[in-house]
């Protein structure tokens, strides 16, 4: 963290929650991604925290995923501030379209927000007196963006690429392309060659090139059978919403892979049971990686 510039802060969050990375500038104070909306209030009190007398002048967003732009509506009401998203996404917001932002989908919460700007790839950012390159990532969500400072060799990477992987590839589950845009993205960041990157999730590191490598394999894996993509996205998807409930009847488990739209492509594009049976796999898959218990015919998250 030393590494980064004196008007740069990066709050590192936990699950359900984006990483936040604060500017505040002689001008303009800037935050970048706001975390799930269960988490608003405490991303409240970071911001205020961190900004003493000051306010939050605006925001901008990586991508519309609930967990990167669930606390906008919060800040927005507290602060007034302006929000910025990617250009691609104003129709969806402007209409609030649950589906299309991927929020009915996934079985998430989102509260309900405006905008009142767009980034488009390309467009140069100020953000705590640097200049911000945003560029186009997408793979995880088509319209995601990149934020790349050329001066500091820092990158906003968002969930393109943490330091052991990446986000789930979604559009590959609703037979949509997104291998292809994961390595292009991925070769992008390579280019870029960044001293320093700021993830979605987990701690800024500083060696791109492991990570790098770390993210092509895990490519190379899912994209040789779209079959573990699949297993992979239900492992994940049902984790999130545990670690929201923090526990769930194993009945209503059942019920969220014939009822969540993700799941029920899943199953139906790749993953070719019937609810109960698909739940009773996931059930045992988070069990067996540490990530999950069965009490008392509950599933409670570890």
């Amino acid at each position: 963290m030393m590494q980064l510039p004196a008007s740069m802060q990066v709050f590192e969050r936990g699950w359900l929650s984006a990483n936040n990375i604060l500017f505040v500038g002689r001008d303009e104070t800037v935050l970048v991604d706001t975390g799930y909306v269960t988490h608003a209030p405490q991303t409240l009190a970071l911001v205020r925290h961190a900004l003493g007398d000051r306010p939050l002048d605006r925001i901008v967003n990586t991508h519309l995923h609930s967990d990167h732009c669930g606390g906008n509506a919060a800040l927005q009401q507290a602060f007034g501030c302006r929000i910025a998203i990617p250009v691609f996404e104003a129709d969806k917001v402007r209409d609030w379209d649950e589906a299309a932002l991927s929020y009915r989908a996934t079985g998430q919460q989102c509260a309900r927000f405006g905008f009142d700007e767009t980034v488009s790839p390309g467009q140069v950012l100020a953000m705590g007196g640097l200049e911000w390159q945003a560029l186009a990532a997408p793979g995880h969500d088509p319209h995601a963006l990149l934020f790349w400072c050329a001066e500091e060799g820092i990158l906003i990477a968002g969930d393109a690429l943490w330091q052991n992987g990446f986000g789930v590839i979604f559009p590959e589950l609703a037979g949509e392309p997104g291998f292809g845009e994961v390595k292009a993205t991925l070769d992008l960041i390579a280019s870029l060659r960044p001293r320093l990157v700021i993830p979605g999730h987990g701690a800024p590191f500083t060696d791109a090139d492991a990570a790098l490598q770390r993210a092509y394999s895990r490519l190379d894996y899912l994209s040789a059978d779209p079959v573990r993509n699949a297993e992979n996205s239900v492992k994940v998807l049902l984790k999130f919403l545990l670690i929201e409930r923090r526990a769930m009847a194993l009945d209503e488990v059942e019920n969220l892979f014939g009822t969540v739209p993700l799941l029920v492509l899943a199953r139906q594009r790749f993953l070719p049971r019937p609810p109960a049976e698909l739940a009773r796999w996931a059930v045992r898959a988070l069990e067996k990686a540490g990530a999950a218990t069965v009490q008392g015919g509950m599933l409670v998250d570890a």
